[in-house]
């Protein structure tokens, strides 16, 4: 994978014939007419990598690709259960249309505060136990849900609860993706990390297709079902971790509560250093804030639009509709799949995503019938599908890998600061509006994303390209920032096919 390029090979540190270039901390086989190759700097020698175990032996790229792929799918299918009900649930209980954005707020505020003391947990605890803890967190922050519905609690209740799911969340991002990083390049994967990630947002969009549909039918019975579902998928997600997911290709360290201060100042420095002071970063840091912004608030607020558009409140219509944003970003997804074939850029597809998102979420405001609004909402979701792992891809190019899981975090966390204020504003907006006039000042925004886009693709950096891959053949293309004669060797050593 190209990452960063460090310039001319480092007298003393070549070793035949070989030049590495960094790629989120790893070495990647560069073609020179010369055929010269040496290791860069700063770059962990084979003896100082972490010792191989009885579990890394047993793993091969094929099996950690297909454990990531059942364990973010079934965290998704617990996810999404809820998705169709959420809003029409807390209006049920009481709240009115901005109260509930204001709790959704709070979920954001919980991300916001806990990403980064999270992302210690996941690089010092390790990878699985961040997974495990936020399973039991999730499941706790659910069930507290019914259970204040039940009491009739209010605004600040849910408030709470929905910030202790916000916690849950932060353990699960980062965490996850950063044990596929490391647990792939440790057992010798040397794919394309833009199609892996699309296919387990496939997966998850499969998921949460299934997730959708059963808890909006779950929700015809009563509302409160698709919670109490998902706390027993939570559960069986945490049995799935514990068996399947090890630490491979980084080795955990002890820590104690009285380093926590300690750690975090380290967090604080690594983040700023790997993440906010490295250009390329910060400029994907201020895309998502305004992605958030608007998404944050434009996944749930359809819900009760599209009931009102349809004129009555059949709540598996709910379901159906969810179903169908599934689709539309499995949709998205495979795009990127394809993309990934041919040589390219990624901030080209950044920017193409970036529009069409715009013009999806502007027109279902627009649109003042139930099936036009909901087509123009899965074309910005289909569009938010292909932006995804492509962002993703390019964070874990150039993020090193004993670093990655607090990079991505404090990542995630910038991106949230979006999703405290984009919901309330744009839910007081469509309360003293309409949710239609939400969506087209929400679509508006995410416009904001695109000269950070263009800033990012000036810097012309070598993780901005994609080594395609057409027909199984090898598809050289020049990375940028190299000479023109290198070309990345993208099937320099074959991994095993990944089933």
């Amino acid at each position: 994978m190209a990452g960063q390029t460090t310039g001319p090979p480092p007298a003393g540190r070549c070793r035949t014939n070989r030049f590495a270039v960094v790629g989120a901390g790893e070495p990647v086989s560069v073609v020179f007419g010369i055929g010269a190759q040496c290791r860069s700097e700063g770059e962990p020698r084979e003896s100082d990598r972490p010792p191989m175990t009885a579990t890394d032996v047993a793993m091969n790229p094929a099996r950690v690709v297909r454990a990531y792929l059942v364990i973010s799918g079934l965290f998704t299918l617990s996810a999404s259960v809820i998705w169709a009900v959420n809003t029409l649930f807390l209006l049920d209980s009481g709240l009115n249309i901005f109260q509930v954005f204001i709790a959704n707020s709070a979920f954001t505020v919980g991300t916001v505060l806990f990403e980064i003391p999270t992302g210690v947990v996941a690089d010092t605890a390790g990878r699985r136990r961040s997974f495990l803890l936020s399973t039991v967190t999730l499941m706790v922050g659910t069930l507290a849900y019914v259970a204040i519905s039940i009491w009739g609690g209010g605004l600040l209740l849910f408030s709470i609860a929905s910030m202790v799911l916000g916690v849950g969340f932060t353990f699960y991002s980062g965490a996850v993706e950063a044990w596929l990083v490391d647990a792939l390049r440790a057992t010798g994967y040397e794919g394309q990390l833009d199609a892996i990630f699309a296919r387990g947002s496939m997966v998850s969009g499969a998921a949460m297709l299934i997730g959708s549909v059963g808890g909006g039918l779950l929700g015809t019975i009563d509302l409160a079902w698709p919670y109490v579902v998902r706390a027993g998928l939570l559960g069986a997600a945490f049995v799935v971790g514990f068996n399947v997911m090890h630490d491979i290709g980084f080795t955990p360290r002890a820590t104690s509560l009285s380093l926590l201060p300690d750690e975090l100042r380290t967090v604080l420095r690594t983040s700023l250093a790997f993440g906010w002071n490295r250009p390329s970063l910060r400029l994907l840091m201020i895309v998502s804030v305004f992605q958030s912004a608007f998404m944050m608030w434009g996944f749930y607020a359809w819900q009760p639009y599209f009931l009102e558009l349809i004129g009555h409140d059949a709540v598996w219509v709910a379901g159906v509709v969810s179903a169908l944003i599934a689709l539309a970003t499995i949709a998205g997804n495979a795009v990127v799949e394809f993309v990934a074939r041919f040589c390219g850029r990624r901030s080209t597809v950044l920017f193409a995503s970036t529009i069409v998102g715009a013009v999806g979420a502007v027109g279902v405001g627009l649109a003042d019938s139930f099936w036009p609004s909901v087509a123009l909402l899965l074309l910005a979701i289909a569009a938010m599908g292909v932006a995804t792992p492509v962002q993703q891809a390019y964070v874990h190019e150039v993020v090193p890998s004993a670093e990655r899981a607090t990079v991505v975090s404090f990542i995630s966390m910038v991106g949230s600061g979006g999703g405290i204020g984009g919901p309330i504003g744009l839910g007081y907006l469509s309360r003293v509006q309409s949710v239609a006039t939400g969506y087209v000042a929400g679509g508006l925004t995410t416009l904001l994303a695109l000269p950070p886009i263009l800033l990012l693709r000036g810097l012309r950096e070598p993780a901005d390209t994609i080594v395609g891959r057409k027909a199984g053949k090898r598809g050289p293309c020049a990375a940028q920032g190299l000479p023109d004669v290198a070309t990345i060797d993208a099937i320099a050593r074959q991994p095993e096919p990944v089933r």
